[in-house]
């Protein structure tokens, strides 16, 4: 019987999901597909735990549905006004998987090493992006701090935290609420390059700064 109701809900999944390709726009095909993904874990979950599977699966497709960030007309014009206001300064802006708005954010540009404060050419930039968010009011904020292997973590932990406050703290004095903002510092433990190399322990120290806008 779990198998027939997982079996349904299974193929229910896959026709919201098969759905969600024709006559949609992107935000409604990304949360339909959210919610098929919630149903199908909800079903899963309720039919394992002997409760009612059906149940699970339309408590699951909220929880997918309201996971799912948005990629509004506000995201895609303040990813547009990052593009034109970094062009040339080896920032990286892109759009996540997740429907986020990140910028990767190198140490040449961002922080001198052993060092958590704003670099003067990195104010442009934060100047710029805090007017996008008061443009955005819904959107929220995640700064994440890293750093090289040089050093220990009981260094290079608070150093990637300091940078991160560093940053909201700037975008605070720009007018951005800093509710709105949360920050992370995750010190050597996720490198995008070999530490074995100067290139590579720059392309490391780094700032990464994620804007997400909630469905509603």
């Amino acid at each position: 019987m779990k198998k027939l109701i997982l079996a349904g809900s299974a193929a229910a999944v896959l026709l919201v999901t098969g759905c969600a390709d024709m006559n949609m726009s992107d935000t409604q095909r990304r949360t339909a597909i959210g919610a098929g993904a919630g149903a199908l874990g909800g079903a899963a979950i309720g039919a394992a735990t002997g409760n009612n599977a059906g149940a699970g699966a339309v408590i699951g497709a909220g929880v997918g549905a309201l996971g799912t960030y948005i990629w509004s007309q506000r995201m895609e014009r303040q990813k547009q006004e990052m593009e034109a206001a970094t062009r040339g300064t080896g920032i990286g802006v892109s759009q996540t998987s997740d429907n986020q708005l990140k910028l990767d954010i190198p140490s040449d540009i961002s922080f001198d090493t052993g060092r958590a404060n704003v670099k003067s050419n990195f104010a442009p930039i934060l100047d710029r992006f805090a007017a996008g968010l008061q443009n955005n009011p819904g959107a929220t904020v995640r700064i994440v701090g890293h750093t090289d292997s040089t050093g220990s973590d009981a260094i290079n932990d608070p150093l990637s935290m300091d940078r991160a406050a560093a940053t909201r703290d700037y975008l605070a004095m720009r007018g951005v609420d800093s509710r709105r903002i949360a920050i992370e510092g995750r010190g050597s433990r996720q490198p995008i390059a070999s530490n074995d190399t100067a290139d590579g322990r720059a392309r490391n120290r780094r700032v990464e700064i994620f804007v997400g806008e909630q469905g509603r």
